[in-house]
């Protein structure tokens, strides 16, 4: 009897083990900030002055944003532009990230500018798109308005071998951005009515004209991505399941105690 109680007790625990493990990896899922199929799009949020600025996918989270959704860096009249910064991942990745190997990231944000013109020395806005600390593509946009006018950035980046697996806690998208060019200093400037401070500016997704400011990833599930496991995949398909490590060792242990148990069944019948 004592043996029939332990086997129920392991049992219920297998069952028990079974039940949690899915829905650990789904709570995982369900976290907003978190992509997932339902939810590729990864917003950026930032401080007024460009000091700092992050991303994470969900839009009605913009705790520590600045209020008008506006962050600009301001130059004296004159004063060469120089910017650079990069707006990283707010928390790591839970889960890795794959994507649909014939799809597109689509990044859309709006800046406004106010510079002097170009000369040789100068560098038009350039923007790169990072995997952790791997560069997998980087643009030149050298038709930016500098007249102080919004103008939205556009970049479409078909995805690639480098692109389809973005693994968690190592791997998370980063975009750095990149300006210098003189400031503005003409004849105008003398005049007591013209402001010729010098600034580069960007939206946030909490902004308050509706500006974009986005990257929209072609996120699909491992199995749509046709990545293998790590382990050289081929094996049988149940052991993908969550917990299902788990489950076989439980399971095995189930075992070894029914027969334990009638093991000391039959020396108590003896």
């Amino acid at each position: 009897m004592v043996g029939t109680k332990k086997t129920f007790f392991v049992l219920a625990l297998v069952l028990f083990s079974v039940a949690i493990a899915p829905a650990s990896a789904q709570e995982a899922n369900e976290n907003p900030k978190q992509p997932s199929v339902d939810n590729p799009h990864m917003h950026l949020w930032g401080t007024d002055d460009l000091s700092s600025c992050w991303t994470h996918f969900d839009s009605n989270d913009s705790t520590g944003s600045t209020e008008g959704g506006y962050g600009e860096k301001e130059f004296a009249e004159g004063q060469r532009l120089e910017v650079e910064y990069s707006c990283d991942m707010q928390e790591s990745f839970q889960q890795d990230m794959y994507l649909n190997s014939n799809g597109t990231i689509e990044i859309r944000f709006v800046v406004n500018v106010f510079a002097g013109d170009c000369n040789d020395d100068c560098e038009n806005l350039n923007i790169t798109l990072y995997k952790g600390v791997t560069e997998l593509a980087r643009q030149e946009f050298p038709a930016v308005d500098n007249n102080g006018n919004d103008v939205l950035i556009s970049w479409d980046i078909p995805v690639d071998g480098n692109m389809t697996r973005w693994n968690k806690s190592g791997e998370e998208p980063r975009i750095q951005f990149e300006y210098s060019m003189p400031g503005w200093n003409g004849f105008e400037c003398i005049l007591p009515f013209n402001d010729c401070t010098g600034h580069f500016g960007m939206y946030y997704e909490n902004n308050e004209d509706g500006n974009q400011a986005l990257v929209n990833f072609p996120v699909v599930n491992k199995s749509e991505a046709g990545i293998e496991d790590e382990t050289g995949g081929g094996g049988d398909s149940d052991s993908k399941l969550p917990g299902f490590g788990l489950l076989t060792a439980m399971s095995s242990l189930a075992m070894a105690s029914i027969a334990i148990g009638r093991k000391s069944q039959a020396r108590e019948n003896n």
